[in-house]
């Protein structure tokens, strides 16, 4: 009982951890997907912002830049992680798709 009580700690860190690297990574995929439909919409010269913030889930407060361009239009989309262990912050990811400029 008292290994297990001393054990305990270490084993919650680890799982959160687990959690962590899990959120992260549904944030890395979430920008991702938030990136290249913001620029795939911005490219057809539609609402690429309105676009990308559909695409991410609410929770993640994206941010959607979509920048159209003569030849290419590229967005970028930066979304913020919140922190699971303590005294560790929320992460900020950031992705970035560029698509053609239809004419």
């Amino acid at each position: 009982m008292l290994e297990f009580a001393g054990f305990l700690p270490i084993l919650l860190v680890i799982g959160m951890a687990a959690i962590q690297l899990g959120l992260i990574g549904y944030g890395i995929n979430q920008a991702g997907s938030g990136a290249r439909a913001a620029a795939r919409v911005a490219s057809q010269g539609g609402d690429g912002g309105a676009a990308g913030q559909a695409a991410v889930s609410g929770w993640l407060n994206a941010r959607v830049d979509p920048v159209p361009g003569p030849d290419l239009t590229t967005a970028t989309v930066t979304v913020r992680v919140p922190g699971v262990i303590p005294l560790f912050g929320p992460y900020t990811v950031t992705r970035q798709a560029t698509m053609p400029t239809d004419d």
